[in-house]
């Protein structure tokens, strides 16, 4: 079973991120708020080649409501790999979150936490009901509600393409 740490949203605690942090270095998997959905994370770097373009992209609108879908590099497990050889790359504005990115120093794999899109989990216990056997932490950092991120695909630097709207702004990718 998970371990559940209540962690304050608008002042995390510096003790408790360390925590987190320890056990994602060892390898461990958490539940963790977002500025749009649970995430379930785990430690991974050196993950994405990121072109100029791209990165300018990103520097603009993150952190926030996004994912971008990046070429992955050869150092990416193969679990974490999609069939078009990319990953998605996601930096939310929530302060549990960015704490727990500054201690560890890089980003972590993540995914929502949810079965399907009509299926997301809006809290810390109904995660540990659902996931907890598979999790080793359980960040509860109260509701973050049950709007995605937007998804962009940065892959192609002549083209951006929006393959999901969701909490973030796509006007902007719209031509």
């Amino acid at each position: 079973m998970a371990i559940i740490y209540d962690i304050n949203p608008e002042n995390p605690q510096p003790r408790l991120i360390a925590k987190v942090v320890d056990e994602l270095k060892k390898g461990g998997v958490i539940a963790y708020p977002t500025d749009t959905v649970y995430g379930i994370g785990c430690d991974i770097s050196n993950y994405a080649h990121v072109s100029n373009r791209a990165y300018r992209v990103m520097r603009h609108l993150l952190p926030g409501p996004y994912t971008f879908i990046l070429k992955a590099t050869r150092l990416v497990p193969k679990l974490m790999v999609s069939k078009r050889k990319t990953v998605g790359i996601r930096v939310p504005d929530n302060n549990i979150c960015l704490e727990i990115l500054k201690m560890l120093g890089h980003p972590i794999v993540s995914t929502s936490a949810s079965f399907s899109e009509y299926d997301i989990f809006t809290d810390a216990q109904e995660i540990d009901i659902r996931l907890g056997h598979i999790l080793d932490i359980i960040i509860n950092g109260g509701d973050v509600g049950t709007e995605p991120s937007t998804v962009i695909d940065l892959t192609d630097d002549e083209n951006f393409v929006v393959l999901r709207e969701g909490k973030g702004e796509v006007s902007m990718f719209l031509t």
